[in-house]
């Protein structure tokens, strides 16, 4: 069906640049069209979001935010943004058009992925969201539909609409942003997200990578969040049996419910892949999972690995009979019977030979069998691979190399921040390795991860606080400015954490450092200027004036105002305080009315916004007549001020 049916943007040229040609799909808070950028003449694609939402000040701003966000990544495997704007109730981002399909589209015709292919793809997704976790960000939306794949085999990572900056602690109002299927349990249960929740995604949809399906189902959303929540993703081969046992572990150590489990972010992760991915056997990476569709085997070694279908392989003809028999139809010459149809009848067995000619036949038989046993031990028979061991423990990897018929050499340790404490980290040679049979392999143990106390950097420069803090191994982090009494001014008051905390290697210490004790503003208001300067400076502080004048009715012409900071706030000493003067009260011209009715001359009074007092005297007891008034009509008077009538 044309979905670009009834659609009132497509045909239409937005900003008076791109011009819609059609609509590719529809999402929860835009749609996507192909469009062409007639300034540049070349195809992109263009997002717009619904017109209902473009009135939300929120949802805009969370859709700009994925322009600047994407905008700064420019990596391979991201989908690029380049430009984004507005045309009346369109609100819209320019982008990289990707022509192929999605992740979804391949596993809804494909199934379950050999775990070869799976891995393909999750690689360059990893290597997208790493570069964006080192950027600050989350994207917090990652499933198979915002994974494209290109007609050209290239994977990229659309849609950051969701993405939120690392050190955001986010929280949901009442929703949860995201697909219920990809959503970690920090994110259910406190609405939190750090790059740990695009961890536990990806974990997801490897799973469904390997077994064509989601771990968790139910006929309610609030029935998979119960599970996101309180059962463990289950290993793909429980429902793939015989697949490779590092995929469960790859599997389970991304989507671990306790977030502290996890990878720290797609960088790790993607570590772990590749390492998984080495242990790994070719006929491992290339087993057909049950759940896929048509057996996946090709004789084409790029087709192994291939994600999306591929034009079939015609099987070659085989060679023309020597008496011709077996023409095609057309007439060729050529033989048609394919290799995959059934083969053609043995020929009649011949007579028996004499006794000397089958001698000779198993004389060369064993010859040709000794020969070839002794090239195969030569070359195969006296090696033995390096068994898998990473992620096992020491225990685990002794007995497999025993089984394997191999020693144990050195054990060592080393720290790491993704192999659990007491289980193997590497070993020498490595997994895969062929060595010689009864040779030792020697093992590195985790430590887990290298943690090392904070150093006391109180009272000390700045720049030696930072030199100190990185040769103990970590990093120095955010700088915020105290008062501070006791520690001068430039020099480190505090760490945050404090001094002796233990914190993994390579974590960022919060520095706080001294702005000198604290100077208490003076009031100078109603001061004049020369007596407001006098006062501030005795207290260490500079003095500026406004340029700007501001009418008073508490001040008189030349007073100070307005002061800030205001009185009694605390500044460093050498801080500046702006002063800013006053023009007195605001004046108006006072009416003229002598010669009024009494009435008169107040009502006019009043409204101009002066106060009105009478003087009648003895000779204008009974006189109705303004015979004069204070300041003369005409005249400039301040506003609210009272002016004197005489009366005769």
């Amino acid at each position: 069906m044309d979905t670009t049916l009834h659609d009132p943007l497509v045909g239409q040229v937005l900003d008076g640049r791109y011009r819609v040609d059609a609509r590719i799909a529809v999402g929860g808070m835009a749609t996507v069209y192909r469009a062409v950028d007639t300034r540049l003449d070349r195809v992109l694609a263009l997002k717009v979001m619904h017109p209902t939402l473009a009135a939300d000040a929120t949802f805009v701003d969370r859709f700009i935010r994925e322009a600047k966000s994407v905008a700064r990544l420019a990596h391979p495997n991201v989908v690029g943004v380049f430009d984004q704007g507005t045309d009346g109730s369109y609100v819209y981002l320019a982008m990289e058009y990707v022509a192929g399909c999605t992740l979804r589209d391949v596993l809804r015709e494909r199934g379950a992925l050999q775990p070869r292919a799976a891995l393909d793809v999750l690689e360059p997704v990893l290597a997208a969201l790493g570069a964006a976790h080192r950027a600050g960000f989350v994207h917090r939306d990652m499933k198979p539909e915002n994974v494209l794949i290109g007609d050209d085999g290239r994977v990229k990572v659309a849609d950051f609409g969701l993405v939120r900056a690392v050190d955001t602690v986010t929280h949901s109002t009442g929703s949860v942003l995201g697909t219920v299927s990809y959503l970690a349990p920090e994110q259910i249960e406190h609405g939190t997200a750090d790059p740990r929740v695009d961890v536990y995604a990806c974990g997801i949809v490897l799973y469904e990578m390997l077994t064509g399906d989601r771990p968790h189902s139910g006929d309610s959303p609030a029935q998979i969040l119960y599970k996101h929540l309180h059962e463990d993703v289950p290993p793909p081969s429980a429902v793939v049996p015989g697949l490779a046992g590092g995929l469960d572990a790859l599997v389970a150590t991304a989507t671990a419910r306790d977030a502290d489990v996890r990878p720290p972010d797609a960088v790790a992760l993607l570590a772990l892949v590749r390492r998984a991915r080495a242990e790994l056997s070719a006929e491992q990476l290339d087993s057909v999972p049950p759940g896929a569709v048509g057996d996946g085997r090709h004789d084409n070694a790029e087709d192994r690995t291939s994600v999306l279908p591929r034009t079939p392989v015609v099987p070659r003809p085989l060679p023309v009979d020597e008496g011709g028999e077996g023409a095609g139809a057309a007439g060729d010459g050529v033989h048609r019977t394919s290799v995959l149809e059934s083969p053609p009848p043995a020929p009649p067995r011949r007579t028996a030979r004499p006794r000397r000619r089958v001698l000779a036949v198993v004389a060369a038989v064993l010859l040709v069998l000794g020969v070839g046993t002794g090239v195969w031990y030569i070359n195969s028979g006296q090696f033995t691979e390096v068994p898998a061991l990473l992620s096992k423990t020491e225990a685990q990897a002794k007995e497999r190399l025993e089984q394997a018929g191999l020693g144990v050499g050195d054990v060592e340790e080393a720290y790491s921040d993704t192999v659990a404490r007491g289980k193997v980290v590497s070993t020498d040679p490595a997994p895969g390795e062929r060595i010689r049979d009864n040779d030792s392999v020697s093992l590195t143990i985790s430590r887990g991860p290298e943690t090392v106390k904070v150093p006391d950097v109180g009272g000390r420069p700045l720049a030696e606080a930072k030199s100190l803090l990185k040769e103990s191994g970590l990093e120095p982090g955010m700088v915020t400015r105290a008062f501070s009494g006791e520690v001068a001014e430039g020099r480190v008051v505090r760490t945050e954490p404090g001094t002796g905390t233990e914190r993994r290697a390579g974590s960022a210490i919060a520095l706080v450092v001294s702005r000198g004790a604290p100077v208490e503003v003076p009031d100078v208001l109603g001061s004049d200027l020369d007596g407001a300067r006098e006062a501030l400076e005795e207290d260490g502080l500079e003095v500026k004036v406004s340029t700007r004048q501001v009418t008073s009715d508490e001040y008189g012409k030349g007073e100070v105002a307005e002061q800030s900071p205001a009185p009694g706030e605390q500044v460093a000493e050498g801080d500046t305080v702006t002063l800013t003067l006053s023009r007195g009260p605001e004046t108006v011209e006072v009416p003229d009315v002598v010669g009024d009715s009494v009435d008169d001359a107040r009502r006019a009074l009043e409204e101009a916004g002066f106060e009105v007092r009478e003087d009648r005297g003895l000779l204008g007891l009974f006189g109705d007549t303004v015979r004069s008034q204070s300041v003369e009509g005409g005249e400039e008077a301040p506003k609210g001020s009272t002016i004197k009538i005489t009366i005769r």
